[in-house]
């Protein structure tokens, strides 16, 4: 249950990552001269922290198998990529896609890893 639990709220922390920075990067391109090539490399930062977040909330609320954790978000999150790219736009993944989706899985497990140590550092103090 701690699991399920854990990444739920790693994809809350996901979403209101995306939601905020969508936010300010609108705002960004409307009231700024922010090109095309700068939002692509600042969308890229930006869901690498969002899935760096949602993994360490995710390892703080699990407090345990962060990998697992860390995993699990990460697929879900690349599964409904997946889905809305291939029911919605009818296209797959590219290699670069793979790519990012791959170190999208590291730094989730990554952030889950820190989450449960940093869970099990609060029990004992």
């Amino acid at each position: 249950m701690k699991t399920v639990v854990g990444v739920l709220y790693g994809w809350i922390g996901i979403f209101v990552v995306m939601v905020l920075a969508s936010v300010i990067l609108t705002l960004l391109l409307r009231f700024t001269s922010l090109g095309e090539s700068t939002l692509e490399m600042a969308t890229l930062f930006i869901s690498f922290i969002a899935l760096f977040t949602g993994g360490l909330i995710a390892g703080l609320k699990a407090k345990h198998k962060g990998i697992l954790i860390g995993t699990i978000t990460s697929l879900l999150f690349t599964f409904v990529v997946f889905c809305y790219r291939f029911l919605g736009l009818q296209a797959g993944f590219s290699v670069v896609e793979l790519v990012n989706h791959s170190a999208y899985l590291l730094l989730a497990i990554i952030g889950a890893i820190i989450g449960v140590n940093l869970s099990s550092d609060e029990e004992s103090a």
